[in-house]
């Protein structure tokens, strides 16, 4: 019996080692007093692209002048929704379809530059007295993968997300994630950017990467522990069930 007890402790033992982890690498923002940041949004509204599915609403002094604009779909589900919008994606070409405007350039242009465009040409054709127009992004995503608790494509209904908002989302990064080494996947004008950002530093508070733009993918890779535990695990495995086996062999002897 105490030989099955020192086996068993030995055990314990290589299995706690495997599972050590620096504590200064696993924590968010070492070493930061209490400061305040001034944020970089100047280019947080993001720029439409080929493939965004847009909700487009019109609405003026004139409910019934603006019926033609909101063209409803034969569905229940449209007809009973009070928020329900006309949908537009934006084709391969750049161009959405508007009711009597005909084709408008979307791609490239912000949801504000694009609810401009469509305000003044109703105005300026004589369409309508004082449009208000209300653009919404219906495919606003972001991608978490990698040491989360919950790798995920986030759908996010607010179209503004930050960086640990995402991850907050996603339960957040494991005891193995490489806190100092997150990898931000972005497209922009069919150039995918590769972006490495430190959590551990408050560098991230003033860059213009703290928030998200729609379709970025977020990778969190495994740290040295994660991997080294998992080599030591492999190596010691033979060895923990031989002793486990010998143990219980001199137990039933």
């Amino acid at each position: 019996m105490i030989k099955f007890k020192k086996y068993f402790y030995l055990c314990v033992a290589v299995l706690s080692l495997a599972s050590c982890t620096n504590l200064k690498k696993a924590t968010y923002f070492n070493n930061i007093p209490d400061s305040q940041f001034q944020s970089n949004i100047e280019n947080l509204a993001p720029v439409l692209r080929e493939n965004d599915l847009l909700s487009i609403l019109v609405s003026s002094l004139n409910p019934g002048a603006t019926e033609v604009f909101n063209p409803v779909n034969s569905s229940e589900t449209a007809k009973n929704n009070d928020n329900w919008a006309p949908e537009y994606l934006i084709d391969e070409e750049g161009y959405i379809r508007f009711p009597f405007l005909g084709k408008i350039k979307a791609a490239g242009k912000t949801k504000q530059d694009l609810r401009e465009e469509i305000t003044n040409e109703l105005i300026k054709r004589k369409l309508l007295v004082e449009p208000i127009v209300n653009i919404r992004y219906l495919n606003f995503k972001v991608s978490v993968m990698g040491e989360v608790e919950n790798p995920a494509v986030l759908t996010i209904p607010s179209e503004k997300v930050s960086l640990l908002e995402a991850l907050s989302l996603a339960g957040d990064l494991t005891i193995y994630a490489q806190r100092d080494n997150v990898l931000l996947i972005r497209e922009e004008n069919g150039v995918k950017n590769l972006i490495r950002i430190d959590l551990t530093s408050d560098d991230i508070f003033t860059s213009p990467n703290y928030y998200l733009k729609p379709n970025d993918v977020l990778y969190v890779q495994p740290n040295e522990s994660k991997v080294a535990s998992t080599s030591r695990l492999i190596v010691w495995l033979p060895v923990i069930i031989s002793a486990l086996s010998f143990g219980i062999i001199a137990v039933t002897r």
